[in-house]
């Protein structure tokens, strides 16, 4: 049976994979009401900073993160700018996901009153959804449509 981590390891691959081929004037774009996928980028990743970084330690979200957060106006911020936190975010998350076990998991936080499992879900949702929005924001940008999901090589253990 995949894990939760391993599920939203595929995620990750595909929102990364709908950023190839993006300028930095792509990204900085905004087309209201979506926000410009820069913003899009540094969002998700204050998501998983927060929720398997920050959060789990007993502390609120870094300083660097907290102006791409739920409710956070909207900007365009540069992509290298905003490629930076989400490659961080992933590396620094994964010691947390990859060292969580089911007590770890139970775990709720202070900062939101779901356990770390649940928002483990939520992050893998919330990833697809942006992965959504930043499909259509590249096609009304002119670039051809990312294929539906490339399944990366990973398929689910049968027999």
């Amino acid at each position: 049976m995949p894990t939760l981590v391993q599920i939203l390891e595929l995620s990750r691959k595909e929102f990364d994979r709908n950023l190839v081929g993006l300028t930095d004037e792509d990204a900085r774009k905004r087309i209201e009401p979506m926000n410009s996928i820069s913003w899009i980028i540094a969002h998700v990743a204050n998501q998983h900073r927060s929720f398997f970084v920050d959060w789990p330690a007993g502390r609120a979200t870094e300083a660097r993160y907290a102006s791409y957060g739920y409710g956070a106006p909207a900007s365009q911020p540069p992509l290298e700018e905003a490629l930076a936190l989400w490659r961080d975010a992933c590396r620094e998350s994964d010691a947390w996901l990859h060292s969580a076990d089911e007590a770890a998991l139970a775990q709720v936080t202070p900062f939101f009153k779901e356990n770390l499992g649940s928002l483990l879900v939520r992050c893998i949702c919330h990833t697809w959804h942006h992965i959504g929005e930043i499909n259509s924001v590249r096609q009304l940008l002119g670039h051809r449509a990312a294929q539906f999901v490339d399944m990366h090589g990973w398929q689910y253990p049968g027999e």
